[in-house]
This record gives C-alpha cells, structure tokens and sequence, in this order.
C-alpha cells in the first residue's frame, strides 16, 4: 500500500472536520429546540429568547474554531461576558437538555410532558448554577499545604531548605487582581528560601504576561526564584511569552537548564548540566515527566499541570483527572525518587474548584535514611497568616 499525498491527508481532515462540524450544529439546532419547546409559554417571547442565547453561545464558539483562537486580544469584559458565558452554557446544555428529555418522556403518557420537561430542565439547571456558583467560590479558596520531602541524598548543609510552589495561574485580565495579590503576600510571608513557578503562568496569550508581572515581578527569595513554562506558555508564543517575563520579573527562566541548587522536557540534556552526585530537585510543568526524571536519580520533583481536574475527593485519592492520568494529583514514590503534584493556584477555562482548592505548596527538605513525602491537610492561608 502507498502512503497517502499530503494533499490525500489534507482533504481527509476537511471531510473530517466538516463531519464534526455538522455534527456539533446538529447537536445545538436540536439541543435549543428542545429548550425551546419546554420554555414556550413561560413568558411572552420566550422561544426567541432562547433563539437569541442559543445564537449568543453558539456563534462566538464557531468563529473561535473558525480563526484558530482570537485575532484580537481578548480584553477582559470580553472574557467575562462573552468567553466565560459561552464555557459556562456549553458545559450546562447537555445537563439542562437531558432533563428536558426526560420530563418529556416521563410527562407523556400523562399528557403532562411539557409541564414536566420545563420543571426538570428548570431543577437541573438551577441545580447546576448553584454547583457552579460553589465552585466559583472554591476557585477563591485560597490555601497553603505543607508537603515534607524526606531525601535520602539530600546534603546537611539543605536540611530544612523550604520551597514555596505556585503552579497553573493562567493569568489574564479576567484574573481577580485580589487574588493575586493575596498569592504574592502569602508567599512572601512563608519567607522560602527558594520560590517555584512551574509553569501555565498566562492563559493563552503572550499580551497576558504583563498582569503577572504586576502581581509577580517583586516576588523574592534568597535562593532565587525560579520559572519553567506550561503548554499553555508554549500555546501563547513561548519566544514572546519568556521576553516578557525576563523584562519584566527578576525570576530565572529555566527551559531544558539546571541551576546548582537545583531541573525539564528534554530531561537527558537538562540533567547533563548537573555535576555527578548532586542532588536535584527537578521543576516539570507535567508529571508524565517523572518517571524519566525518577530513573536518572532525580531526589524531588514538583510538578502541575492536572489541576486535579479542579474538582477531586482528596480523601479518597480521586479527582477529576484520575482516570485519565497515571499521576493526576498529590504525592508519589518510586525508589528513592519523589513526586508532588500540586493542584495550581489559579484555574483554567471557568473558576471552578471544588476539592482542589487553589493551592500554595511549602515543601521542606530533610535529611533521611529513607525517602518519604509527607502531604499535610491544606489550610487556608487566612488562617495560617492570622
């Protein structure tokens, strides 16, 4: 058999993507008609108001996939009222219409199944408003989790070194200004001798950076502060994204490097840097990178990235991106090797946090015979501060 033309693979992946296009109109012509049908009759007009929604989060969602993301910069009244409205709709629609559904069903043969299908749409819609309204209040959960990382090679003279991480900020303009600030504050009254930032600092856009520096440039420690980048980072343009980030914050960006204190997807080339018998405590956006780092000697390495799946049951050692992942949240041994995973800071696509609150990370060093991670109970940094 031949190998297909590009042109082949190229025309494949039109007729590919037409497909899923009429699919996803077909699932929204049909979802909104339902909504509709069961809204009609509740007030005057009511099947053009939800036209007009349906048409106010379909279309905005359609040109995003039609340009390949913005052509401008996304400002944040427009992520609020538009990006937000569309993400927070998309992901209630299937929810509202299924219930619709079936109150129509159930109401059939009682010649009630409008009656019904409204009530039903309506319980599960405002069900789900009240799940994303405690979400969105958990997304401002802010809390600090103190992690102990007992190193087998760990030398006397590191004992007791603390590390403060923050992960996954995805900073923009929609991000609470607050917020960040009680971030900053909050690391800096830890007073850690090293400061990790392992990566997703913007959300999707190089002009982003500046609302980090604003909260972030004056971040501190002795040890230095510390910057590797996320997918996210890449997806904004990382040439862009890492100029910004040196003009405008003091931390070291480190991409594929080592600093001796301290690494990485290129994990060969970055531990090359590393002087034999030292040892590293490795900063990888994504943990898929740990059992590559655990098998060249790596003592520690802190990872994001999972976000836990922004919704998790910690005692139960599930979250949201356990069943895709092999290391989705919180700590991991294998050998001598360690991993933690912390949940982010910030939050990706909708603030929504629920079991995985926003999280500052203290790791501190010890000396110890046997590796070990010691994750203690997350607490808010309210507390801790007062």
């Amino acid at each position: 058999m031949t190998e297909p033309s590009q042109s082949e693979r190229q025309q494949r992946r039109q007729r590919r993507g037409a497909r899923i296009l009429v699919r996803f109109l077909g699932y929204q012509l049909v979802s909104w008609a339902a909504l509709a049908l069961v809204a009609h009759g509740t007030v005057p007009g009511a099947a053009l108001l939800v036209a007009a929604f349906a048409a106010y989060t379909t279309i905005p969602l359609l040109l995003f996939v039609r340009w390949r993301g913005w052509p401008f910069y996304p400002g944040a009244i427009f992520r609020l009222l538009v990006v937000r409205v569309v993400l927070y709709t998309q992901l209630l629609l299937p929810f509202v219409v299924g219930g619709a559904a079936v109150g129509i069903l159930v109401g059939w043969p009682f010649g009630a199944s409008i009656a019904i299908g409204r009530a039903l749409a309506a319980a599960v819609l405002g069900t789900g408003m009240l799940v994303l309204l405690v979400g969105y209040l958990g997304s401002r959960r802010l809390v600090v989790r103190e992690v102990q990382a007992r190193v087998p090679s760990l030398p006397r003279e590191f004992d007791g070194l603390r590390i403060a991480q923050i992960s996954d900020l995805h900073v923009g303009p929609q991000t609470s200004r607050t917020f960040l600030a009680s971030v900053a504050a909050t690391v800096a009254r830890s007073k850690p001798d090293v400061v990790a930032v392992t990566g997703d600092v913007v959300d999707d856009r190089a002009e982003d950076v500046p609302w980090y520096a604003a909260a972030f440039a004056d971040l501190a420690a002795p040890l230095g502060v510390f910057l590797i980048p996320g997918n996210h980072d890449i997806y904004a343009g990382w040439d862009a994204v890492s100029r910004s980030l040196r003009q405008r914050t003091d931390a070291t960006i480190l991409v594929n490097e080592a600093r001796l204190i301290e690494a990485a997807p290129d994990v060969d080339g970055a531990l090359s840097r590393v002087p034999a018998g030292t040892t590293v405590v490795a900063f990888a956006h994504n943990p898929a990178l740990w059992p590559r780092l655990a098998e060249r000697g790596v003592a520690l390495t802190l990872s994001g990235h999972t976000h836990w799946g922004q919704f998790a049951l910690p005692r139960f050692g599930w979250s949201l991106a356990s069943p895709f992942l092999e290391h989705a949240m919180g700590g991991h041994r294998a050998g001598d090797a360690l991993l933690y995973i912390n949940p982010g800071t910030g939050y990706w696509g909708i603030p929504f946090r629920l079991g995985a609150f926003p999280e500052i990370t203290l790791v501190t060093l010890r000396c110890a015979g046997t590796a070990e991670l010691n994750v203690g109970v997350a607490r808010s940094a309210r507390c801790r501060a007062a």
